[in-house]
């Protein structure tokens, strides 16, 4: 069900539950299958972090979170109890001139049909709470529920709208979240690219999680944040 927002807040409501496969045939998406692509090869390629004793502690805490409580978190308590600190281990935060965004309704036109849908998590350019250029989306769930919506065909559209805003033909970045499973996507004009799953209540996966993380933060300063 669409959420409402209040008098002080975004008017629009979130707009029909698109599943993948109709935004496929609508807007003439194709998916690559193959992990192939070189964007999401080289994205995928990132380098192991090498932790602070700070970052450290706090890798093994959530690692151990992860583990023993995920089953139990609701879509909040992962997003409050887990994802907010793998982003801070992953140097997804704000930074000069662009800001990092949760629960965020998004809108545009896209071939005659406007898209609205709510983004859990944006990096974007930006001021305050007013985005300007939208970067990396992630779309979340509860864990072992049944989820509201396809959380892919909602990152996917948060990637259309995202086309539209930017106008710029830069390739878009994001994760899809269901409880432990987390998997890397990469959007170019229509063709996008899933990676593999990765188990974030396995070490060595949420290592690489990081990592790639952190290589996105890289891709945003040295090759799509514009001034």
């Amino acid at each position: 069900m669409a959420k409402k927002r209040n008098a002080n807040s975004d008017e629009e409501t979130e707009g029909k539950n698109y599943s993948e496969a109709e935004l496929i045939l609508k807007f003439g998406l194709t998916p690559i299958n193959d992990y192939q692509t070189p964007l999401l090869t080289e994205w995928l390629g990132a380098t192991l972090p090498i932790f602070t004793p700070f970052e450290q502690e706090l890798f093994d805490k959530k690692l151990r979170d992860a583990q023993n409580k995920i089953r139990g978190w609701n879509e909040e308590d992962l997003k409050i109890k887990f994802i907010g600190a793998i982003l801070e281990l992953g140097h997804l935060e704000d930074g000069k001139g662009f800001i990092t965004v949760f629960d965020k309704i998004i809108s545009a036109t896209v071939q005659g049909t406007k898209l609205t849908v709510r983004s859990d998590f944006m990096l974007a350019k930006g001021l305050l709470d007013l985005v300007q250029t939208p970067y990396f989306h992630f779309q979340e769930y509860k864990p072992y529920k049944k989820p509201s919506g396809d959380s892919m065909a909602q990152l996917l559209e948060a990637f259309l709208i995202a086309q539209v805003k930017n106008n710029d033909n830069n390739p878009l970045y994001g994760l899809d979240i269901m409880g432990e499973r987390w998997r890397f996507v990469v959007m170019e004009a229509k063709n996008y690219c899933i990676s593999p799953l990765y188990d974030c209540t396995n070490k060595e996966d949420l290592m690489q999680i990081i990592a790639i993380l952190r290589k996105f933060r890289w891709i945003l300063e040295t090759r799509l944040f514009v001034h």
